[in-house]
């Protein structure tokens, strides 16, 4: 029996050498590729010991690479070569992306590569060395190459390979280590796979390979004539918007048509955070002009954000609409074709002459085409303003970071504004603000702003003096002095807009104008970065511990609830103004402005997937792309499928999130497949008559 056992092992010692002498070149392909796809994992979602994640990805090399057993062994290499320069390629792109947006790059993304010309300078400021290591792989197999060039590896493999025996075999292993990982997968790893949601939780259970390949085919599959899954898109839509609990928080309120005849115009603040304005050093506020229009008109204050990839773009298309961005792509550059239900679209029915206005080029985010699709009858965009364009001048205080500055753009933004209002009964029009995008570096052009700490600091004789610490700011270590620099750009944008909003309050015009601003999205700060800033010890530079009675906990739900950004309603219309003041505490998403605002208008999106904050006021729910969601309860993590009490002593029903949950997927898949399928255009007229006939499909 023992020598039995003997030979076997043996004979599977033998197989297992001339596998390995046999197959160098396919081992090495393999190995450099897996090498590559752990490090990917290791340096962004961090979870490179995932076994389930290592199997996804080595089937799927397996899979790919046994295709070069049907070339001739002489011209193996090539191929294999080429899949790993494709997997390099997919590896930095996507350790670059992860870096600045902290989740992964979707084929529908390549249609927004024209807007990095102008944010390249963010891109440049986040880089990591190990976004580049990757690029080692291709020489090291070409390295291996050659040492098997040298013998006489390609001669014996052309006499002995089997290529469609080993085709054959390979590929079969590869397809049961695929087996087993949907075999292995839960419903719910189905369903994140299938959405996508959440990118990152994607590449943690099925590894990179696998959610590329599916982004491959989700970005794909409706850009061909539509013809996956149109019926039962039309089918959900229909049934979403003549269900019973559409129309239930539709009706009048006091706000009702207060602001007919009203002009409105959007303040579009970059990068624009809530946080900043419980921020002071030394006595000055960061944001002061910002809480001094917010403690003059009505101020929300539990406002959110609802942007996916197209950031900026995103938040424009949200609260025009009041639709979820797209799940893949950016409306902006990839859907800009479709129709859609506008704010712009439904005051022009009431003769509003509207307009966009912006100190970027016009190319950016495709504004040139989607804004007329929004409903603008004018844009003003970088071409039309007279600014000293030397970006490279470090004296140039008319060119900070992507284009005109702030200040500057809105002391030319006045006589157009004036001519406006000469001309035109009533006006709708988006101000789109530049200087406080990221990177955050301009400091000599942002201005003077004290960040500094004094401190009384004995030796051990008990002799006292001050000290004066920039820690914050003059840190070696780029992420500890991050927010800082955040903050310090913030501060110029909040100066320039004072200088605006004094204009206005000295100016003849605008008397009849409720001015709208928000920030659009939050600034991809880190929680590592913003736990330093809420956590720094000013006397040390380090971070505080647990044990310090000013520490502050600062976890991954606080992040999420921290993206807050401003929204506030003022009017220099005293009388308005009596009636639109106060502090809104009410969750509210930015896809609730429209049907806010339209109540206020007296008009109306069939369409929209927000809600009047003034009817709905705490029942309101606030969905994020990703599946999260947040109430006045709770806040809900869709990838960890947890969520964190908000208000202390709520009492929730065993649904209560379950139902929200429900609602999420329905909100977003819905949205989805209104902007993929063009359904407003083409199903739209058809659901109004379901609905208004009171026949439910």
């Amino acid at each position: 029996m023992k020598e039995k056992i003997k030979i076997n092992f043996r004979k599977i010692r033998k197989n297992i050498i001339e596998y390995v002498a046999t197959n160098r070149l396919f081992l090495s392909y393999v190995i450099i590729s897996m090498i590559g796809l752990l490090l990917i994992r290791n340096f962004t979602v961090n979870n490179v010991r995932s076994f389930e994640a290592f199997i996804s990805d080595l089937a799927l090399v397996v899979i790919i690479g046994s295709f070069g057993y049907l070339v001739k062994p002489k011209k193996q290499y090539l191929y294999f070569l080429i899949l790993i320069c494709v997997f390099t390629v997919m590896e930095m792109i996507n350790s670059i992306y992860y870096t600045f947006y902290f989740s992964f790059a979707s084929l529908g993304e390549l249609s927004t590569v024209g807007q990095t010309e102008t944010v390249m300078g963010s891109v440049f400021e986040k880089l990591r060395v190990v976004d580049l290591i990757y690029i080692i792989f291709p020489f090291i197999f070409y390295f291996i190459h050659k040492k098997l060039l040298r013998t006489a590896y390609y001669s014996f493999i052309s006499i002995v390979e089997k290529g469609k025996k080993m085709w054959t075999t390979t590929l079969l292993v590869g397809c049961i280590f695929l087996a087993y990982t949907f075999v292995t997968s839960s419903g719910t790893d189905y369903s994140r796979l299938a959405k996508q949601w959440d990118r990152s939780l994607v590449v943690k259970r099925f590894g990179l390979v696998l959610y590329q390949c599916n982004d491959i085919i989700q970005t794909l599959t409706p850009k061909i004539n539509s013809l996956f899954g149109y019926e039962k898109s039309v089918q959900k839509f229909t049934q979403y918007f003549t269900s019973e609990d559409i129309d239930k928080y539709n009706g009048t309120n006091k706000y009702t048509n207060i602001l007919n005849g009203y002009n409105v115009v959007f303040i579009h603040m970059e990068g624009m955070e809530t946080f900043l304005m419980d921020v002071e050093f030394n006595g000055v506020e960061a944001v002061p002009n910002i809480k001094k229009l917010a403690s003059e008109g009505m101020f929300f204050s539990n406002f959110f954000p609802q942007v996916n990839i197209g950031t900026s773009s995103d938040t424009e298309f949200t609260l025009l609409t009041s639709l979820m961005p797209a799940q893949s792509g950016a409306v902006f550059t990839t859907y800009y074709d479709r129709d859609y239900i506008s704010l712009p679209k439904l005051l022009k029915e009431k003769d509003y002459y509207t307009f966009s206005m912006h100190g970027n080029h016009e190319s950016m985010w495709n504004r040139k085409k989607m804004h007329p699709k929004l409903g603008y009858d004018d844009m003003y965009f970088e071409s039309y303003f007279e600014y000293n364009k030397d970006k490279d001048d470090p004296n140039n205080l008319e060119y900070i970071n992507l284009g005109i500055s702030d200040k500057l753009f809105f002391k030319e933004s006045i006589p157009i504004l004036e001519d406006i209002e000469k001309n035109h009964k009533n006006y709708m029009g988006t101000i789109i603000t530049l200087s406080n995008h990221s990177p955050f570096t301009f400091l000599s052009k942002y201005g003077e702003y004290d960040m500094s700490t004094t401190f009384e600091e004995c030796d051990e004789y008990n002799v006292c003096s001050e000290v004066t610490t920039d820690y914050l700011r003059t840190s070696k270590e780029s992420y500890k002095k991050a927010v800082a620099n955040y903050i310090t750009s913030a501060h110029y944008a909040d100066a320039a807009l004072g200088e605006f909003f004094e204009y206005v309050n000295n100016s003849d015009y605008f008397n009849k104008t409720l001015f709208v601003l928000y920030g659009d999205h939050d600034v991809k700060l880190s929680q590592k970065q913003k736990n330093y800033f809420y956590n720094y010890d000013p006397k040390t530079g380090d971070l505080k511990t647990e044990d310090d009675p000013t520490y502050q906990e600062y976890d991954s739900y606080d992040h999420e609830l921290n993206k807050k950004t401003p929204l506030i309603f003022w009017t220099k219309n005293t009388k308005l103004r009596n009636k639109l003041k106060g502090e809104v505490k009410y969750v509210m998403g930015m896809y609730d402005i429209m049907p806010t605002l339209g109540n206020m208008l007296g008009v109306h999106n069939d369409f929209a997937f927000g809600h009047d904050i003034f009817n709905i006021k705490n029942d309101n729910y606030v969905v994020f792309p990703n599946g999260n969601f947040v109430t006045n309860l709770i806040y809900y993590n869709n990838s960890k499928g947890q969520s964190k009490i908000l208000k202390e002593g709520a009492e929730l029903t065993s649904d209560y999130i379950s139902n929200l949950v429900t609602k999420t997927e329905d909100i977003l898949e819905v949205s989805n497949a209104m902007i993929v399928h063009d359904l407003i255009k083409l199903e739209g007229e058809k659901v109004k008559n379901i609905k208004e006939s009171g026949i439910s499909e």
